[in-house]
């Protein structure tokens, strides 16, 4: 078991619709719940080339200027991991064709309205939503 919380980041990307663009995970922590694209910050990198990296290794996508938005602490019990997760957001352009570049860490990308999004959502995406995070909502 790791005992040192690791960094991960999330990216929010919305689409004209105020639609957000979600996966549902498979393998590694949080299985079966929606998130968004993100995965671990690497050493010497920023929040906003991390978020560009993730966002196009698993979903194709190349997006511009993300910026930050909010932090969860996230204890997942049953994997008995700790991240502090980052969120930035980003805006989705149309011409751009979404494909899942992992399918074996992601199941599909679907797009939800804000006001009617899939369960189970990934710990640290709920946990925003909730209003259990440190700055910015969605």
């Amino acid at each position: 078991m790791n005992t040192e919380p690791r960094v991960g980041i999330g990216v929010l990307i919305f689409n004209s619709k105020h639609e957000i663009l979600l996966g549902k995970r498979i393998g590694s922590h949080g299985e079966f719940s929606w998130g968004p694209p993100g995965g671990h910050l690497h050493f010497g990198e920023t929040m906003e080339l991390c978020a560009i990296r993730e966002t196009e290794e698993e979903t194709g996508l190349i997006i511009q200027n993300p910026e930050f938005l909010a932090i969860t602490n996230d204890f997942f019990e049953k994997e008995q991991k700790h991240y502090i997760s980052i969120f930035m957001l980003a805006n989705y352009t149309l011409e751009q064709r979404i494909e899942n570049k992992e399918p074996h860490k992601i199941e599909e990308w679907l797009w939800f309205d804000t006001n009617n999004l899939p369960a189970p959502l990934f710990l640290p995406l709920k946990q925003l939503i909730e209003g259990k995070g440190y700055g910015g909502k969605i």
